[in-house]
């Protein structure tokens, strides 16, 4: 019997290319596996085509549920981003395509894993560790690291020398990835980040916010325990109430994002995103921890978050350091739950009010109507003691400009005469 390859295969033009390739250059059987995490696909057609152009077999692995309960969820807990603009859509789905890849690897007896990522991409990188994190024996085949091919064009060429169907338009060669959670876009005119993007040849499921309706739309999300569990008081699982709100948000053109970021690999590279649900929760999520969380929990839980989409991005999701932010955040959202009520119109998302039975927002202390809670009278200590380092650097200033007498009178009254007895004070 002939050795085994599995494949992590999309049905694109990549992976499509990679199938006879991995024929004409290893002598083993391909075993194409689709990971369907929410991409729109026709996995039937996709299925066939594998076959088609000579895979052994074609799976498809349904982990829509488990990729949002285990992978975006603790993402939108800690509200991580990276480079303060991208929600982590490719980044959250990659270690749970390669957990999968290994376990198809497992019952298929494969000696080695290949996938279509780039030598420049990020992807690489996330496909990689985690493949070697479950399977370090097991060999890592990325053609695009290896092979003489050097454009997608030269791609659309290898396929068309092989009478081999092209699974896209050469005009709309954008490289993309979509799932549940986003999609995004690269090349073309997007390579120059002096081009602004072309939205409306682009775009898959979000408007032009220029073309959003001229009405805005009210929507309210509840949370439990830092999960979304309701979209406009109906009760919705996590696969439906993202497709839900990326319906809503699509329609009003929101959580479009234009950016130029720094790949793992060093370069700079530029893609445009759509995630219109997920931009919705992330704006909810993040209001209802304004009144539920105090203000040294928030200050640190800003770095833990910093900090988890780099770790995210950077494709370290199972790693220890991952595992202790994700552990604090999960700590944190213990009583963020509660109801967020948001405005949408044309591309903005704004607040429309919020409330929580865990609610630290406290009427009676923050009202302009001075309540039992709170003694006016009190501020004016609390500041002279908050204030003390500004006070003595001022006075140490002034006293360097020959001002030492004003200086001590200022700290503590008249100054001592020469005849003057000191006495000393208990440290």
């Amino acid at each position: 019997m002939k050795k085994k390859i599995v494949l992590a295969y999309s049905g694109g033009l990549d992976t499509t290319v990679i199938i006879p390739w991995l024929k004409e250059n290893y002598d083993c059987d391909i075993v194409a596996v689709c990971v369907d995490v929410g991409q729109e696909a026709d996995w039937a057609t996709i299925k066939q085509r594998a076959l088609d152009t000579g895979a052994l077999a074609c799976y498809v692995a349904d982990v829509k549920k488990e990729y949002v309960e285990d992978y975006v969820w603790p993402a939108l807990k800690a509200n991580a981003l990276y480079e303060d603009k991208y929600l982590l859509g490719t980044s959250t789905a990659r270690p749970l395509i390669a957990k999968v890849l290994v376990d198809y690897a497992r019952k298929e007896k494969a000696y080695a894993i290949a996938h279509g990522a780039t030598g420049k991409g990020n992807d690489q990188v996330r496909f990689d560790l985690g493949i070697m994190a479950f399977a370090p024996d097991i060999e890592i085949i990325a053609p695009w690291r290896t092979w003489d091919i050097k454009s997608r064009e030269e791609e659309i060429e290898y396929l068309e020398k092989r009478n081999i169907p092209v699974p896209m338009k050469k005009k709309d060669s954008y490289s993309r990835d979509d799932n549940l959670w986003h999609i995004s876009h690269e090349g073309l005119e997007l390579e120059d980040p002096a081009n602004e993007p072309s939205l409306n040849g682009m775009l898959k499921m979000t408007v032009p916010p220029e073309k959003a309706p001229n009405k805005s739309e009210y929507v309210e999300i509840e949370f439990e325990k830092g999960i979304p569990v309701s979209v406009n008081g109906k009760k919705l699982d996590g696969v439906s109430l993202i497709q839900s709100l990326n319906k809503i948000g699509g329609a009003h053109g929101v959580g479009l994002v234009d950016l130029v970021e720094n790949r793992v690999v060093g370069m700079k590279s530029r893609g445009v995103y759509e995630t219109p649900g997920g931009s919705i929760l992330y704006y909810a999520h993040q209001e209802l921890e304004h009144i539920c969380l105090d203000r040294q929990t928030y200050a640190f839980k800003q770095q833990v978050s910093n900090k988890l989409g780099e770790v995210i991005y950077g494709g370290l999701w199972f790693t220890p350091l991952r595992e202790s932010l994700s552990a604090f955040v999960d700590s944190t959202q213990k009583t963020v739950t509660g109801k967020v009520r948001l405005k949408l119109y044309k591309g903005s998302i704004s607040a429309a009010g919020v409330s929580s039975p865990y609610s630290l927002y406290n009427t009676s202390i923050a009202s302009f109507t001075t309540g039992e809670l709170y003694n006016h009278a009190d501020a004016k200590g609390f500041i002279k003691l908050y204030g003390l380092p500004v006070l003595v650097r001022a006075l140490m200033q002034k006293g360097n400009k020959g001002g030492k007498a004003a200086g001590k009178a200022a700290v503590g009254g008249k100054p001592k005469t020469k005849d003057a007895k000191s006495k000393g004070t208990a440290g």
